[in-house]
């Protein structure tokens, strides 16, 4: 029987969702933070020595931003240890650009097609024990990771951006693509019994030792989708924190609101609780 939830409150929203100890009984609880960080793990004292800094790998899907490219890596904090650009077959100077701004960085084909592909293929990659994903126009700003990095480090295992509350925003949403968020949002908050504020934002970060939990599987953008609900559906304790969507810097969006959209509202209702689990992936696939 499901326990009555707290409203949001307008800074940062943190969930907690059926932890290990009460899936049996189908309980879920939701915690909120407003003005305070988060509690400290519960395993970590005050007077306790500082914990020991974990690995993070910054992951950046990428097809034809070469313009974009040198304000997102000047931006890139000192606390991301690897950075991997999976490159989508660019045909103009991204790599050579990546390896101009930043000459340590490690460039990746991508295995397919979608950014869903682009992603899956550089997690795979990867080697931090943390695992944040950034576009690669300009969108995001790197300079938020630390915050992402500070609730992972709080005991959280995924954290999402989220530009509905205090603190967040945008400047690139277009009334449609407002409007389809609030109404693919108002299906996951339905279907998964929860109460997230954004859902078609793909600033997320997460523990790369639950990647196989995640379970990803999506070629395209419903991919961030799938990702909240796979987390959701495995219990991990995931975090909302206010992000800034700034608009693209150079470029047009490979983004197509109504068919993107509708990949997501599929992805959605195919993964929601109690559906039939999905078959296991094929060599090719992966």
């Amino acid at each position: 029987m499901s326990t009555t939830l707290p409203r949001i409150e307008r800074r940062v929203g943190v969930h907690s969702d059926r932890r290990a100890g009460d899936r049996g009984a189908g309980r879920r609880s939701t915690d909120r933070v407003a003005d305070r960080p988060p509690a400290p793990h519960p395993l970590r004292r005050q007077d306790d020595p500082p914990a020991p800094r974990h690995t993070v790998s910054l992951v950046v899907p990428a097809r034809n931003e070469a313009r974009n490219i040198p304000w997102v890596f000047e931006q890139i904090p000192s606390c991301v240890d690897e950075v991997i650009l999976v490159d989508g077959d660019s045909r103009d100077a991204t790599l050579r650009m990546a390896a101009h701004c930043l000459p340590n960085v490690r460039s990746v084909p991508q295995r397919g097609a979608g950014k869903g592909n682009a992603l899956r293929t550089g997690f795979a990659a990867a080697t931090g024990e943390y695992v944040v994903m950034l576009d690669a126009d300009g969108s995001m700003s790197p300079g938020e990771i630390p915050h992402y990095l500070h609730f992972l480090d709080n005991g959280y295992d995924f954290v999402k951006g989220s530009r509905y509350v205090a603190g967040g925003g945008s400047l690139d949403l277009t009334a449609i693509r407002s409007l389809g968020n609030r109404a693919l949002l108002a299906v996951v908050n339905r279907l998964y019994d929860t109460v997230l504020t954004d859902l078609c934002y793909g600033y997320c970060a997460f523990r790369r030792s639950f990647l196989d939990e995640l379970d990803l599987r999506s070629t395209g953008f419903e991919i961030e989708a799938e990702m909240i609900a796979h987390a959701l559906r495995s219990g991990l304790r995931i975090a909302e924190v206010p992000s800034l969507e700034l608009p693209r810097r150079n470029g047009r969006s490979h983004l197509h609101a109504v068919s993107d959209g509708r990949r997501v509202l599929r992805t959605l209702i195919a993964e929601r609780p109690g559906a039939r689990p999905a078959a296991p992936l094929t060599a090719a696939q992966r």
